[in-house]
Order: C-alpha cells, then sequence, then structure tokens
C-alpha cells in the first residue's frame, strides 16, 4: 500500500504513545499510585492503530476492558485519560468511570466496557444510527476472543447483516480469554469462521502487522461505506502482559511470551524495520520521537497527579438514578 511518509509515521507515533502509556499506568498500579484493576494493551498496539487509522472523526468505535489503545488511537486526549485513571474531575468521566470505562462522545468514542460482549450492540445501534440519519459513518466494534463467544456478539452481528448496517467487527484474538487459552474454549480456529453464519465477509490478518491491519480495515471500511454491509475482521495478536496488572499468569508459560516479544513480532519493532528499509526513519529519529512520547506521558502523569479530585456535591451529577 503506498502511504505518505507523514501518514507512516504518525501510526508509528501512535503505537509509540499506546506503548508508553499502558508502560506508565503498570508502573503506577504497581506503586500504589493509582489503584482498582487495569488491563494493558501492551502488544496489540497494530490492531487498534491499524484500524482507527482508516477512520473519520464522525466515525464511532466501542471498545472492551482493554480499551487504552483504541481510545489512544481514535485521538483520545492521554491526559484526560490519565485523570480519569487517577479517578480525577479533570478526567474525561470527571473520575467516576475509571479504567474500564472512558469515553468521548465528541471523538464518536463510545466508551470502553467493563462487560464482555457489552460492545457489539451499542455498534451496531451506531450503525442503525448511521443508516437512519443518511450519514456516510461507519461503526467500528472492537472485541476479544471470549466475548466471540457471547450471546450479545451473535445478536448483534446477526442483526446487523439482516439490516446491512455499516459496522465494522474486529476481533482481537490475543489467544486468552481472561486465563484460558483459546483452543479450550472454541472448536474453531478462526473466529472470521463464525462470519459465514451471517452471510458476511469473514477476513484474517496479521494483527501485529500494522500495514497488513490498516490495509483490512480500509477496505472492510470502504465497504461499510458504500452500503455493502458488516464485515468480522480478525486480527491475530497477542497480549504481552497478564489479563490485568498483577495476574500471576499460571496458565501460560514464561517461553510463549517471550516468542511475542521478539523483532519479527512485536509490533513496534517490526514497524521500525521497516520504517528503516523504507527510508522513512533513521535510528536517530526514532529516538527522537520516543524521547518526544515519554515526555508526552509523563506530562500526562503530572497533570493527572496535581488534578482536584470530585467534589461530593457532585456525586450524582451525570449519573442516572431510578
Amino acid at each position: 500500500m503506498n502511504l505518505p511518509d507523514e501518514k507512516k509515521i504518525d501510526m508509528y507515533v501512535t503505537m509509540l504513545r499506546i506503548r508508553r502509556f499502558e508502560e506508565k499506568i503498570e508502573e503506577l498500579v504497581l506503586t500504589g499510585k493509582i489503584s482498582g484493576f487495569v488491563h494493558l494493551y501492551i502488544g496489540e498496539e497494530a490492531t487498534a492503530t491499524g484500524v482507527c487509522a482508516a477512520l473519520n472523526k464522525s466515525d464511532y468505535i466501542t471498545s472492551t476492558h482493554r480499551g487504552h489503545g483504541h481510545m489512544i488511537a481514535k485521538g483520545g486526549d492521554v491526559k484526560a485519560m490519565m485523570a480519569e485513571i487517577f479517578g480525577k474531575q479533570t478526567g474525561y468521566c470527571k473520575g467516576k468511570g475509571g479504567s474500564m470505562h472512558i469515553a468521548d462522545l465528541d471523538l464518536g468514542i463510545l466508551g470502553a466496557n467493563g462487560i464482555v460482549g457489552g460492545g457489539p450492540p451499542l455498534a451496531t445501534g451506531a450503525a442503525l444510527s448511521c443508516w437512519y440519519k443518511g450519514t456516510d459513518a461507519v461503526s467500528i466494534c472492537f472485541f476479544g476472543d471470549g466475548a466471540s463467544n457471547q450471546g450479545t456478539t451473535h445478536e448483534a452481528m446477526n442483526l446487523a447483516s439482516v439490516l446491512n448496517l455499516p459496522v465494522v467487527f474486529v476481533a482481537e484474538n490475543n489467544h486468552y480469554a481472561e486465563f484460558t487459552r483459546q483452543s479450550r474454549h472454541q472448536n474453531i480456529e478462526s473466529i472470521a469462521e463464525r462470519a459465514a453464519a451471517y452471510d458476511i465477509p469473514g477476513v484474517v490478518v496479521d494483527g501485529n502487522d500494522l500495514l497488513a491491519v490498516y490495509e483490512a480495515a480500509s477496505e472492510a471500511v470502504a465497504r461499510a461505506r458504500e452500503g455493502k454491509g458488516p464485515t468480522l475482521l480478525e486480527c491475530m495478536t497477542y497480549r504481552i502482559k497478564g489479563h490485568f496488572v498483577g495476574d500471576p499468569e499460571a496458565y501460560r508459560q514464561t517461553e510463549e511470551v517471550d516468542a511475542w516479544k521478539v523483532n519479527d513480532k512485536d509490533p513496534i519493532k517490526r514497524f521500525e524495520t521497516r520504517l528503516k528499509e523504507m527510508g522513512t526513519l533513521t535510528e536517530e529519529k526514532i529516538q527522537d520521537l520516543r524521547e518526544s512520547v515519554r515526555k508526552e506521558i509523563d506530562e500526562a502523569v503530572t497533570f493527572a497527579d496535581q488534578s482536584p479530585v470530585p467534589d461530593e456535591k457532585e456525586l450524582y451529577t451525570d449519573v442516572y438514578v431510578d
């Protein structure tokens, strides 16, 4: 795919931003600076970046409990994200949502979701609104291999197929549903095989190859925009960290994890190599970009740390109370 250097560099920086954000979050949890369950996206950066690079600002995405990467890839403000995770008033949801419930409706980010399989009905509903309003906007639904077994996911794909809605279901297959290997909870090798049940395209792509993800996502998004209906796009990837920060990871071997950290599998290292081979970036420029992103995330931490906590009077503000 012939892309301008500016586009390639922008996508590279997005992956760096996701990786550094997550590394910093892990550090803050382990040192007791922030509390609560946090699920990291380290190792999966190419999927969110490649998909969201194919979108417009007016397009929608729904996320998962492992949603920081999606948020950043769609253009989320890392300061507001960090403040939200810190539980501060300056956060996206004024400190009330936390890590698993960050949203930015102005960017079309309909929210991360702590419910496994909670996103597909929301993404399908957003696609229905796009169709009803007659816009060319598209809805993206990120979900994992565990959520691919949920009834909500299948109901959403069925309805999207029946109504020919502009939605792309992006299955991030990182091989584990919480602590259970995919082969132990599914008899199929590929989630994309399930697309046949709804008479929609099922596409499998290397989720750690940024350009491959971008190309596949661009085709699926274009198809949806043209009124040709949904696609199930399966991105084969791997989460380097445990299910959550602090996970003892007794269910997998260290050797398996290490095998995904090598240069030809790690999405960032892979793309760095390609950028240097294409003459797009030098090693010196790469280091400059890394340092710039590091400073950006450090500034986000400072902002969050110095922000005020929510006032007790705001306890029920923006919260639905029956």
